[in-house]
């Protein structure tokens, strides 16, 4: 995504920068419907807007409580949950969607801060009545900073704006303080799942990857990182990308065992 930068919701200590566009064209009626009336039912409650109440919060938060209360679609039967998966960017919620509906026992969260992308997902899941997903529209570092650790059993960042310029590189998601995050919210086991067509995206993707001590690449073989995993629907971005003739790289990293030290949850989440 490109456009003007905005600020997360961080205590004014550590204000982020979150680059890319909120808002592209007006939405279609239905849509702004669907933003209205459905998103304030599934959205993931903003943590921190309020410093004192942001620091009593952060990585304290179950995400499974967002999943607790009264179900969106009452019609549709209730579930347990086995794990939380998340995604990062999920653009107009094609794969997000996929998920939620190949596995009702696992919940789902996914970040989006744009908000056309949000409403089209929004349409999918009101289409599909899933109670299996919720949306947390805004920084998705601001969440993984308030989850409690071991968390999450999988993570999904696909295809996110490869920001290719070398000036730009900081805009980029992954980096060694988020990593850093996603050690801490994730339980050992759990995959962190990256896909990029974008060869300046894969070069810093994998390097921050491969020299971080809490994840370990789970490829034995050029295949694993050539084809998408089995389990995993395709993207528009990757659709676009094999139209233009570029070929994907799938990475996936497992979440190193905890020492006594770090704590946190066990690969029973994922």
């Amino acid at each position: 995504m490109t456009g003007r930068e905005t600020h997360s919701p961080d205590p004014p200590s550590r204000r982020r920068i979150l680059y890319g566009r909120r808002k592209g064209r007006p939405l279609r009626p239905t849509r702004q419907a669907l933003v209205d009336r459905l998103l304030p039912r599934i959205r993931v409650p903003v943590p921190g807007r309020n410093q004192a109440v942001a620091a009593a919060q952060e990585g304290t938060l179950d995400p499974l409580q967002w999943f607790a209360g009264p179900r969106p679609f009452a019609s549709r039967p209730a579930a347990a949950y086995r794990a939380v998966w998340l995604e990062v960017g999920f653009g107009a919620g094609e794969h997000l969607v996929a998920q939620a509906q190949a596995h009702p026992d696992v919940a789902f969260i996914g970040c989006e801060p744009f908000l056309n992308g949000v409403a089209a997902a929004l349409a999918r899941i009101d289409r599909d009545g899933l109670n299996n997903l919720r949306i947390y529209d805004d920084d998705a570092r601001v969440l993984l900073d308030h989850l409690a650790p071991g968390s999450l059993g999988r993570v999904f960042v696909l295809f996110p704006d490869p920001w290719p310029k070398a000036r730009h590189a900081r805009r980029r998601f992954i980096s060694a303080a988020t990593l850093d995050a996603l050690a801490r919210a994730m339980a050992e086991g759990a995959e962190l799942r990256f896909a990029t067509d974008d060869p300046v995206c894969l070069r810093w993707a994998l390097s921050a990857l491969i020299r971080h001590p809490d994840f370990a690449w789970a490829a034995r073989s050029p295949a694993d990182w050539r084809q998408r995993p089995a389990d995993q629907p395709p993207t528009r971005y990757e659709q676009k990308a094999r139209a233009k003739g570029a070929a994907p790289v799938f990475l996936v990293f497992a979440r190193a065992p905890r020492t006594a030290r770090q704590g946190g949850a066990s690969a029973q989440n994922t």
